[in-house]
């Protein structure tokens, strides 16, 4: 029997949006995932002080988000987790519970030149590969302070992607801008009812 491959979707999602389902997406079907696990984050240790939604919102949201795919699926790992969530923590957590399984953690290419501030970023290999989705053809070459080790574990998978960012869509619903196809429209329904983004 082989072994499963996991997708790793981390972030804060707040809310998650179209763009961030369509990478998911596109990566599965590139790499043949099993499955997709979407993993909103607790406190994120790198927005200390900045005011991030309440995470059982953002939980939910994720969770409206991706019911219609049969290959996509949440996790409280991190929201369980008291106080800052680091990544190099949550994978080792994964790698209980899917013994066997391969991961793929996916990220932006301006998450991949910053991972060298991460707690114990150098460990990070030994648990998972790295899927780097960029718009245009990127290369290791910037990558300056990443060893060839950790470089082994990187992939690098151009694809188009949709130009729309959590910031820009809270921005939009604070100035009483439309959000509609930015978000899937049980999310923009779940904002609006509960008067998410409304203040800053």
């Amino acid at each position: 029997m082989k072994n499963k491959k996991i997708g790793i979707m981390g972030g804060t999602f707040d809310p998650i949006h179209n763009g961030h389902l369509f990478i998911a997406e596109q990566v599965r079907i590139k790499y043949n995932l099993d499955k997709v696990l979407f993993i909103p984050s607790g406190q994120p240790p790198h927005k200390d002080g900045l005011n991030v939604s309440e995470a059982i919102h953002r939980y939910n949201m994720v969770n409206l988000a991706i019911a219609s795919n049969d290959y996509f699926f949440s996790s409280l790992i991190e929201i369980d987790r008291k106080g800052n969530t680091y990544t190099i923590d949550t994978l080792k957590q994964l790698k209980t519970v899917y013994l066997d399984s391969e991961i793929y953690f996916i990220v932006g290419y301006d998450t991949i030149e910053t991972i060298h501030t991460w707690k114990d970023y150098e460990l990070l290999p030994e648990y998972t590969r790295f899927v780097v989705v960029s718009r245009t053809t990127q290369s290791a070459g910037n990558l300056i302070n990443l060893t060839e080790d950790f470089l082994d574990k990187v992939d690098f998978f151009e694809t188009p992607v949709i130009d729309i960012s959590s910031t820009e869509i809270r921005q939009n619903i604070y100035n009483n801008k439309s959000i509609t196809y930015m978000v899937d429209n049980q999310v923009e329904r779940y904002i609006y009812k509960h008067n998410l983004y409304r203040a800053r």
